[in-house]
């Protein structure tokens, strides 16, 4: 089996290889290239369908229990410095190749039926394509320099991608958030970057670690700048995974296709964060500090990613904020030393939120008749509603995925988030109650969601709410809504937000976009089955660098307490969503008006957008017109009036060197008559 290792480089430069082809062929010929769309995107399918054979290879043989596999090469050197890249397998990188790839794949098929009507049709594909790549890159690199290149690289396509429609203000503005965003986290990646390699004279992770360790115990290097490098790291990883402070650009990475959402929250950008926490595990783990900063930061964000979710009406930043509370679970069990739950969880999460973000895709796809091709109503759950008779196999698979994060045994859910739910209380009951309350709040949400969209009755044609969206939307952009107020800029922008053009019911989603719903909903039922207390395969393949498995028995007890209240307080979030949402027998509007504070915080997202307006943007762009003020009155005045005396005595000299001889020697003569008479002056 040691070919497949000796080639497993080759998972990362098959889709890499298929974007450059394409790529080249949109550049030179461009025309020629689109029209060949069905053989272009059939080539790169088939080369990630190729990577994820392979991944599924490595992954058997590391089940079949072959050691890691390292290959290394000479990359650069310099005197005493050597630095080297190459490729690592171990039980980790197989896991993350088969879930990258996978998803990839089922994204890449799900592609074709959601994009198949627009003209960049094939650039989608080539960005997918490069994207994939790149996380496959990081996964199978072996020291933190190569992480850093392909972590970049992750960055750079997210951008291309969430701006894929550049032509959008919304989407141009969210690509540019993320992209900010994403450079604080990395410029403190980079910092840690370099301060441990300062420390350890190593870019590997495990001999970091030791050497960290080793010159925390003798001395050489104090505890406090050894837990400042550790935290520094980690912050690549808050941007990335989208971990309070630095979660901000996730809920705006929505404006990009759904496709790319779903790639991106469930299998690449997301899950890098966490990915990279598990690498640097040696590191992190013998730092206790860093450690409980990790799991607050964790628990934190996964209460402020639930509690915003509650209030959102647009399906796909609903999900996006879901995805942001589940990201805080993983964080949090990577914080309390739960390696394998967090990683498990990683695993089930990535099958069930691909799904249910494709299968919003799907809801968008087949709500655009219905609400005449306007994007700002057909991701509105206010307009959704009875979409289960009309979208049976979407339907169905969006209440699999729903049930699985809402940790509903027996699905995948429930297994992974009550084993970190358990961990963390016994590392902190603080830290446990704060998961616990959000489980709650994520079972209220995620039904909430699902009833708004799959029952009741349709409601894209209601006028109370078609008006009062369009009033919502038109106070985006700044116009006052109101009887008296239709001013010329009014009535354009109500003509683009129309909503006349009503064409006809929802309707089912072609089979390539809900084939890849149904093979995903089989992991997110099954999966969980890997991780279960009584056999836990899962943490018998993944663990903890230096640690050995042992399989526990289980106290029933326990786990039924444990595992009981996690479920009873899903299903007191389910039955209050269902008394809200489905029954109409509690009006949400009255809770809201009970609780304006709180009900404001949610749906202004805490805020957080307005105080870095206020904090940071707009004293950046002050800051900015003031150097543009001294750019242009200083430094541009200088170099202006130096061009302007050059012309001045450039025009003067020219009367004056006229080449006569005896126009010199007057010039000469009055020059020494000048000097004489200022000698007799002085």
């Amino acid at each position: 089996m040691d070919a497949i290792y000796e080639y497993a480089w080759m998972i990362p430069m098959l889709p890499l290889m298929g974007a450059m082809l394409v790529g080249l062929g949109l550049i030179s010929f461009n025309k020629d290239t689109n029209r060949l769309r069905g053989i272009a995107s059939g080539f790169l399918v088939s080369l990630i369908g190729t990577a994820m054979v392979l991944s599924f290879g490595i992954l058997a043989s590391q089940l079949g229990g072959h050691a890691p596999y390292v290959r290394m090469f000479e990359w650069a050197s310099a005197g005493d410095f050597k630095l080297q890249m190459g490729y690592i397998v171990d039980p980790l990188t197989s896991m993350m190749l088969v879930v990258v790839t996978t998803v990839a794949l089922l994204v890449m098929v799900y592609t074709d039926g959601y994009m198949a009507h627009d003209p960049s049709y094939v650039r989608f594909y080539a960005y997918l394509s490069l994207f994939s790549s790149s996380m496959l890159g990081l996964v199978i690199s072996p020291n933190l320099v190569q992480v850093y290149v392909f972590w970049e690289l992750v960055g750079m396509c997210s951008y291309l991608l969430i701006g894929f429609w550049y032509d959008r203000k919304a989407a141009a503005d969210a690509c540019q958030k993320a992209f900010v965003t994403n450079r604080v986290g990395d410029f403190g990646l980079l910092l840690g970057i370099l301060g441990l390699f300062w420390a350890t004279r190593s870019f590997d992770f495990a001999i970091m670690g030791d050497r960290l360790h080793a010159m925390v115990e003798n001395g050489t290097l104090s505890g406090s700048i050894a837990a400042l490098f550790a935290i520094l790291v980690f912050l690549g990883p808050v941007a990335k995974s989208a971990q309070f402070p630095l979660h901000v650009w996730l809920p705006d990475a929505m404006e990009g296709p759904t496709p790319i959402s779903a790639l991106i929250h469930a299998a690449t950008m997301v899950a890098a964060g966490v990915f990279l926490i598990a690498r640097m595990f040696p590191v992190f783990s013998q730092i206790p500090v860093v450690m409980d900063t990790i799991a607050w930061t964790g628990a934190i964000t996964a209460f402020i990613g639930a509690t915003t979710a509650i209030t959102q009406n647009d399906i796909k930043k609903g999900l996006a904020y879901s995805t942001m509370s589940q990201l805080g679970y993983m964080v949090l069990a990577m914080g309390v030393g739960a390696y394998s739950a967090g990683l498990f969880h990683l695993v089930t999460h990535a099958f069930f939120k691909a799904m249910l973000f494709l299968g919003s895709g799907s809801v968008i796809h087949g709500m655009e008749e219905a609400v005449g091709h306007n994007p700002a109503y057909a991701q509105d759950m206010r307009l959704m509603g009875g979409l289960r008779k009309l979208m049976p196999i979407t339907a169905t698979t969006f209440l699999i995925g729903t049930l699985a994060i809402c940790g509903i045994p027996p699905f995948a859910g429930f297994w992974s988030k009550d084993e970190i739910l358990h961990r963390a209380y016994e590392a902190n009951p603080n830290l446990w109650f704060i998961g616990f309350v959000t489980a709650g709040i994520t079972a209220f949400y995620m039904f909430r969601m699902y009833f708004q969209t799959f029952e009741g009755e349709l409601r894209a044609t209601d006028a109370g709410i078609l008006n009062m969206i369009e009033g919502e939307q038109l106070r985006k952009m700044g116009i006052a809504a109101g009887p008296g107020a239709m001013n010329a800029k009014e009535l354009n922008a109500v003509a683009t937000l129309s909503h006349e053009d009503h064409h006809g019911d929802p309707h089912e989603s072609p089979l390539t976009m809900t084939l890849p719903l149904m093979v995903l909903a089989i992991p997110s039922m099954f999966i969980g089955l890997l991780g279960t207390p009584f056999a836990n395969y899962f943490e018998a393949f993944i663990h903890a660098p230096g640690e050995v498995f042992v399989q526990e028995p289980v106290d029933l007890p326990e786990f039924l307490i444990m595992g009981g209240s996690s479920v009873g307080i899903g299903l007191v979030g389910i039955s209050i969503a269902i008394l809200m949402y489905l029954q109409k027998k509690v009006d949400p509007s009255v809770w809201a008006d009970r609780l304006p504070t709180l009900y404001a915080l949610s749906k202004n997202k805490w805020y957080f957008d307005e105080i870095y307006d206020a904090v940071f943007v707009r004293p950046s762009r002050r800051l900015a017109r003031q150097v543009l003020e001294v750019d242009y009155k200083v430094v541009d005045g200088v170099v202006n009036l130096t061009g302007f005396l050059t012309l001045l005595t450039g025009e003067g000299l020219k009367y004056v060197e006229n080449g006569r001889a005896q126009f010199y020697a007057l010039i000469v003569f009055g020059a020494v008559i000048v000097f004489v008479i200022a000698s007799g002056f002085a």
